[in-house]
């Protein structure tokens, strides 16, 4: 049986999006990161790269082969929280993100999750609702480096085969995101 691999999101002009499942994957998110969110913005170190780095789920886009933009996905007990969306530079487009944001919703939904929010900053929450189909929450925005940001939220279709305490075992042992794919370890019956 072949290696298992994770089937990745095919776009337009060489764009794909996958689930990092290994160590270079995981570099190229912290590169573009480091990027996006030291370069260009007031953040420092601490407050781009945190704990959470270890507990959630990353995700990675790539243009061909170059790392071009990555988001990562926390879980709590009844919503998922989409956090650090960055694309470098050169790479930021409408359509890339909404590529993104529709593998990204999908994947939570398959995870069974029907709710995701994002914190975003006025500028970029507006982008969120009106291409994202984002609504905002009314609650306070939270001030961080003298900016505000408020909290979105997106209500998700949970599909038929979402993953849940039913699903087959085999399932259940799979690769993030490779939940339909045969691990070479499992056995025929």
């Amino acid at each position: 049986m072949t290696e298992q691999k994770q089937p990745p999101s095919q776009g337009h002009n060489g764009l794909r999006i996958e689930i990092v499942t290994k160590l270079e994957q995981f570099m190229h998110v912290m590169a573009i990161r480091a990027i996006c969110y030291m370069e260009d913005t007031t953040f420092p170190a601490d407050q781009a790269f945190d704990g959470n780095d270890f507990q959630c789920t990353h995700i990675v886009v790539y243009l061909q082969d170059e790392p071009v933009g990555a988001v990562r996905i926390r879980w709590f007990k009844d919503f998922a929280k989409i956090e650090r969306t960055a694309f470098r530079p050169r790479y930021r487009d409408v359509n890339h993100l909404r590529m993104l944001a529709e593998f990204v919703f999908s994947h939570i939904a398959r995870k069974g999750y029907s709710r995701a929010i994002t914190h975003a900053s006025p500028k970029y929450a507006r982008l969120w609702r009106v291409l994202l189909g984002m609504k905002r929450v009314d609650k306070p925005a939270a001030s961080y480096f003298g900016e505000d940001y408020v909290e979105l939220v997106k209500e998700l279709v949970v599909p038929a085969n979402a993953i849940t305490l039913s699903s087959d075992v085999e399932t259940l042992f799979r690769t993030e995101g490779a939940w339909d794919m045969r691990s070479r370890y499992e056995s025929i019956r």
